[in-house]
């Protein structure tokens, strides 16, 4: 069963999305409580699902993949079968960074990132189009981040 969260889940919970590579030793002495405490915590934050992974953020530029581009996807039909051979093709392609499902114009909203513009059109028309169940894709190359990945907040 899940415990709710306290005031010192919270911290860590905060501490560790600003800074993942923390010491439970540095986070215990923030959160003002003991490093076996503060071990116990975390492990239950994870045990409980509210911390899934940490992993490091890498630049993008710094691995050739600075340009980022949004694609809206509309399928063909709207079942639940299309919807489910959409998204596990979408999961076997290490380009998508996200694949969400969204009311609207759109089916789903991916989040791909490229070199750049050449690369984009590669993989446009040899694998996106071919996704199954794909009728329109619509395009839109991001100029400017203004916020990308913000910690959580509550």
């Amino acid at each position: 069963m899940t415990q709710p969260l306290d005031r010192s889940d919270q911290k860590i919970l905060r501490l560790l999305q600003s800074d993942g590579r923390m010491g439970n030793a540095d986070i215990a002495k923030r959160v003002n409580v003991s490093p076996a405490t503060c071990h116990r915590r975390i492990q239950r934050l994870f045990d409980e699902g509210y911390v899934s992974t940490v992993r490091a953020m890498i630049d993008p530029q710094k691995v050739e993949r600075g340009a980022l581009v949004m694609v809206g996807v509309v399928l063909d039909r709207s079942t639940r079968e299309s919807f489910a051979e959409f998204e596990t093709a979408c999961r076997k392609l290490p380009f998508i960074l996200d694949c969400h499902l969204v009311a609207g114009d759109f089916d789903y909203f991916l989040k791909i990132r490229v070199r750049d513009m050449a690369d984009f059109n590669h993989l446009h028309g040899d694998q996106l189009i071919a996704l199954p169940g794909v009728r329109q894709t619509r395009t839109f190359f991001v100029m400017k981040e203004v916020v990308d990945n913000a910690p959580l907040a509550f």
